[in-house]
């Protein structure tokens, strides 16, 4: 097993980390680091780094750019998961990433907030997936013993919000964000009753 907190180096993997740290919150990008250190440790626990599908460059830079449609990039005219993922192809292309990569990175941010979709769209779109909710609580596929290192890397806010509050900024930016039914649309419509 990896170094728990250890992250891949090269210049996709540096320049997408140091991308997603100017452009998204301190929290927003801890949460992506989180998910992709989440995400590998459940791939080494199924086993799944052994899989020929498995590629822990591509998987951390889905991981770490997967809420680049949450940052300043973000031109708020697409639902956030699409944007971001717009945004990290254009950082895999201009990288060299071959265009298959790419669209396996794409889809892979574009359904990372899918529930029953993603877990059936490949390795790297399920572990992405389930990096993510792992973090958000939502899934306890990892024993608790391996969630604290990384917790005390990188911890979570006191405020669990910071992810909805970012989801519903980029939302109330145009309709076209908020789709009737998406998760933005109702996080949106939430907040909004809640006023």
């Amino acid at each position: 097993m990896t170094n728990a907190l250890a992250l891949p180096r090269g210049p996709l993997a540096d320049a997408s980390l140091a991308l997603t740290r100017q452009s998204v919150s301190a929290p927003i990008a801890d949460h992506s680091i989180r998910s992709f250190l989440f995400a590998r440790l459940l791939a080494e626990q199924e086993g799944a780094v052994h899989d020929a599908a498995y590629d822990e460059d591509l998987l951390f830079a889905a991981c770490v750019l997967h809420d680049l449609g949450l940052g300043t990039l973000a031109a708020g005219e697409a639902r956030f998961e699409v944007e971001g993922a717009d945004l990290a192809a254009s950082v895999l292309t201009e990288h060299g990433v071959p265009a298959a990569d790419v669209d396996r990175v794409w889809e892979a941010i574009a359904l990372h907030s899918s529930l029953g979709l993603a877990d059936r769209r490949g390795l790297l779109t399920c572990l992405t997936h389930k990096g993510v909710f792992i973090d958000a609580g939502r899934f306890d596929d990892l024993d608790p013993d391996l969630l604290r290192p990384v917790y005390a890397g990188y911890p979570r806010p006191a405020d669990a919000r910071f992810i909805q509050d970012a989801i519903v900024e980029h939302a109330a930016r145009s309709e076209a964000a908020a789709p009737p039914y998406s998760i933005a649309a109702e996080l949106l419509r939430q907040r909004r009753a809640e006023a």
